[in-house]
């Protein structure tokens, strides 16, 4: 009633008379909706009728930290204290001027001292948790929602805050006592049987997980977080087909998700159904086409059926949303080998390189790509910087000893080939596969046959 007559007045011009509480519930309201012009506009007309409200100066103190005019604020609150130095919320939007400001002790020294004024300090201790978080003193901040959940068994978002804090500070065993002791108390809460089964995964103690989120979704039949994470655990179990009607229950649960569609498949490769995997990596790039990881599944899928097209085409596709992805661009590479795209292939590696994707496997295929394409110099460059981060490799000796020799440097080759045997001996076969006319070398046979005899 009143809000309508307000909005009434703002309209035809005319004043009306509204007492100071009426004005702060019309006020509170629109900082509640967002509306905080109209908010400003009631400020200024509560204002002018009742002069001396400290409420209504205080929820004008209120707008001005939300303009950011926080000296404003600061003039008045010291007005406003010195007529009613014992106001709690005098120092609750102190401690928030000073929240914003980036000085959360001062906020936590403000708000502390509001608990010697008032009889329900629950709010309280909820903010000041909140700015021990700011200071990732997460020890102190517990401490301060555990005290609110003392007093409200049921406030769960101070629940979570507890749980959050003990993983920030990997005291999981902690975890679980503290949540078996709130159970014992209030055993029929979802959320707190979904938190201890997330504690029971995290110390690896699956049957344990598996019992909590069982309790979850007998206790709430929608709770689609106790499914997702029952089905999770029953991977863990190597139990897919109840895994994959955890996924399903959630599916039906509310809208399908990407997340779910690729877990499902998953499970469905794991017990070797690769036809239904697919169809479900299918619905999850329906359901989100950015989803890069579903395409990569299904670019790894046809690269274990050997059909090097469709893996080809999967795998464009994430690199599509991300080209600066050096795994993907490793994949894209080894496939493009597979169909004999060696320029595309040595492309993708080099793009690699410039991403300081330094890795062995790289500068080998690039180099083993360069010599499938005669580019024996190329080739040679590639292991000679590979060499200078890998010291001591028979992958990289071997395959310079093959080079070396390619481009007439006998010397050189030989002795790599030397570090080769030195290295790994069992390992001169690469130079048979990629070298054949190098490792029948004469010299080659006579180090070997040399070797050979000196180990017998």
């Amino acid at each position: 009633m009143s809000l309508s007559k307000f909005e009434s007045m703002l309209k035809t011009n005319n004043v009306y008379f509204f007492d100071s509480v009426e004005f702060e519930e019309i006020i509170q309201y629109y900082f509640d909706n967002g509306k905080h012009s109209l908010a400003k506009k009631a400020i200024k007309l509560g204002l002018e009728q009742h002069p001396t409200s400290v409420n209504l100066k205080l929820l004008k103190v209120e707008l001005f930290i939300f303009e950011d005019k926080l000296q404003r604020a600061v003039s008045l609150l010291l007005e406003l204290e010195a007529i009613d130095p014992n106001n709690s919320e005098i120092f609750i939007q102190r401690a928030m001027i000073y929240s914003k400001s980036n000085k959360h002790k001062e906020a936590i020294d403000a708000l502390q001292k509001t608990l010697s004024f008032i009889e329900e300090p629950i709010d309280i201790w909820s903010m000041i948790g909140m700015e021990y978080l700011y200071l990732d003193d997460f020890e102190n901040a517990r401490l301060n929602f555990a005290n609110c959940i003392d007093v409200d068994y049921e406030d769960y978002s101070s629940l979570y805050n507890v749980v959050y804090c003990f993983d920030m500070e990997n005291k999981h065993e902690e975890a679980v006592l503290y949540l078996n002791k709130y159970i014992d108390k209030n055993p029929f809460c979802e959320v707190a049987w979904h938190q201890l089964g997330r504690q029971y995964f995290v110390l690896n103690m699956f049957t344990e997980a598996l019992t909590s989120f069982d309790y979850s979704v007998i206790i709430d039949e929608s709770f689609i977080g106790g499914y997702l994470e029952k089905a999770k655990t029953l991977e863990e179990l190597k139990r897919y087909e109840e895994a994959i009607e955890n996924y399903i229950i959630t599916l039906e649960l509310d809208d399908p998700t990407a997340f779910a569609y690729v877990r499902i498949g998953e499970c469905y490769e794991k017990i070797s159904q690769t036809d239904t995997a697919i169809k479900y990596y299918k619905k999850a790039v329906h359901e989100d086409p950015l989803l890069d990881k579903a395409w990569l599944l299904l670019t790894h899928l046809y690269q274990q059926e050997k059909d090097y097209q469709k893996a080809l085409y999967y795998i464009t596709k994430a690199l599509h949303i991300d080209e600066g992805n050096s795994l993907y661009l490793r994949t894209y590479a080894d496939i493009n080998v597979k169909l004999n795209l060696f320029e595309e292939a040595v492309k993708a590696f080099q793009k690699c390189i410039e991403l300081e994707d330094v890795s062995l496997e790289i500068y080998v295929g690039l180099a083993d790509v360069l010599l499938f394409l005669g580019d024996f110099n190329d080739a040679l460059q590639a292991l000679i910087k590979a060499k200078n981060i890998y010291k001591q490799f028979a992958e990289i000796e071997y395959r310079l000893c093959g080079l070396f020799m390619l481009l007439y440097d006998e010397k050189n080759s030989l002795l790599h080939f030397k570090n080769g045997l030195a290295i790994d001996a069992d390992y001169r076969t690469i130079v048979k596969e990629l070298y054949p006319t190098v490792f029948e070398h004469p010299t080659v046979q006579k180090i070997i046959a040399n070797y050979l005899k000196a180990t017998e």
